[in-house]
């Protein structure tokens, strides 16, 4: 796998463990968007772009987030852990949405994330310092709303 650019979009939130987000090109063909750049116990990691999962309320068949108690649309109060359990027995909140086969290629997406991360934080610390532009990569040619 030939990661061919990264874009990092540094977040300055004191307080929060998320550092970044990331954007991948591989091949100069496959752009993954949304890597979260996350400072964690045993240093940076690469959190793979991910999405709530939910379910339908019984009732009226309108998606709720699994975390949700209540139905969005009728208001009725949706039962407890109702979600798949991961291996550990917790209800799973959220899917990947792309993520590495292997741990090689894992290891090689984050090892390319956190380096580019640090060098554009150590280019915001110098004088006159222009964070990188994502115009090109927004979805207005999608008809989706870009942000």
């Amino acid at each position: 796998m030939n990661i061919t650019e990264v874009r990092i979009k540094l977040v300055h939130s004191p307080g929060d463990k998320l550092r970044g987000f990331a954007t991948i090109t591989i091949e100069d063909a496959l752009v993954i968007r949304d890597l979260k750049i996350i400072d964690g116990p045993r240093g940076l990691f690469v959190a793979m772009p991910s999405r709530k999962l939910q379910d339908r309320c019984p009732s009226c068949a309108c998606k709720n987030p699994l975390r949700s108690r209540y139905c969005n649309d009728c208001g009725r109060r949706l039962r407890e852990r109702r979600g798949p359990a991961d291996s550990s027995g917790r209800v799973r909140l959220y899917a990947d949405i792309a993520h590495p086969i292997h741990q090689e290629g894992r290891d090689l997406v984050q090892t390319r994330v956190v380096e580019a991360y640090q060098r554009e934080l150590e280019a915001s610390r110098q004088a006159g310092y222009v964070a990188q532009r994502f115009d090109d990569l927004d979805y207005d040619a999608y008809g989706e709303p870009a942000g």
